[in-house]
């Protein structure tokens, strides 16, 4: 292994080409500079230097080794500023996990934000459900989330920032009768075939719809799963069922979709969730969500219904 110390003293010789001067830059003398450029000369098996009487010029090798010393010390002068930023959050990568529907919210203003102020940190994003998800974090794959559960129905083993609550809305083909009602009873969409995602990629959300169904004496006629939510939408507009979905995928205007509010209708909650103890820049990335929420967040949780559960 190369030391630091012999490089700068290769440097300091090939930039002063005297070893007198150079011996004095290095506040050194010169008997022990000239020995450590024949130690590592004979170290990397190579002369580094041409010598007379008269002159010292950079051999083959060194002006070879020069560009790539010069190099080295630079980054290595660099590495306590690298270390600090690391620390502080400020570099480092951050592998991020998002369920489709967080795209049709803030999700990819809060990205641009996080992407111009943190322009050192290495953002990776990952479509995914709940339980792909929670593989990856198992795995060692995923630093933080965004899901979608019913609410006060998180995974265990996490820390977790709500980021939206929001009732269920119903997707309808623009065919359909119920689709000239601007506001629908609860009693008036239960023997509507459904399409929904299936049970293991977002469970609490999905045992909430059939609660709700259950509780008005009802039981869903399902007619079609998908996991994507762009897709079950499109397999409404082509009349295979209607849909629960969150209010926020109202934003994709599909032709041939309506969509629209029920009375009582399950509740949705979208959260960032991670884990305890994760490196400076995920925990720089909750705080940015956290302050993009900011009053906006408690305003829109305040409009909520009171039977709906408040965060802890």
């Amino acid at each position: 292994m190369i030391e630091l110390r012999s490089l700068r003293q290769f440097v300091a010789v090939a930039e002063e080409l005297h070893f007198g001067r150079a011996a004095e830059r290095l506040h050194m003398t010169q008997p022990p500079l000239t020995q450590a450029i024949r130690k590592l000369e004979a170290e990397l098996g190579a002369l580094l230097f041409e010598r007379s009487s008269r002159r010292v010029v950079l051999s083959a090798a060194g002006q070879a080794l020069l560009p790539q010393a010069r190099k080295l010390l630079a980054d290595a002068q660099g590495l306590p500023t690298l270390a600090r930023a690391a620390a502080a959050g400020q570099r480092g990568s951050l592998r991020l996990g998002f369920v489709s529907t967080v795209g049709y919210g803030e999700l990819p203003r809060w990205l641009k934000r996080f992407r111009d102020a943190n322009a050192e940190i290495e953002l990776h994003l990952a479509e995914a459900t709940l339980d792909v998800q929670q593989r990856a974090f198992a795995a060692g794959e995923l630093d933080a989330g965004f899901i979608i559960h019913a609410p006060r129905s998180l995974p265990a083993g996490f820390d977790a920032l709500t980021v939206t609550r929001e009732p269920m809305v119903l997707a309808l083909s623009a065919d359909s009768p119920l689709a000239a009602r601007p506001r629908l009873r609860a009693a008036e969409v239960l023997a509507q075939p459904l399409v929904i995602f299936p049970r293991d990629i977002a469970p609490s959300l999905y045992d909430a719809v059939l609660t709700f169904y259950r509780a008005k004496g009802g039981a869903p006629h399902i007619a079609q799963e998908a996991i994507q939510m762009q897709t079950i939408v499109n397999l409404v507009s082509a009349g295979m069922g209607a849909a629960w979905v969150p209010a926020s995928v109202m934003s994709l205007q599909r032709p041939g979709v309506v969509y629209r509010k029920v009375g009582d209708a399950p509740v949705s909650e979208t959260s960032l969730i991670w884990r305890a103890g994760s490196a400076p820049a995920v925990q720089r990335f909750v705080e940015h969500v956290r302050a993009q929420l900011g009053a906006k967040g408690r305003r829109l949780l305040a409009m909520m219904p009171a039977s709906v559960p408040r965060p802890c």
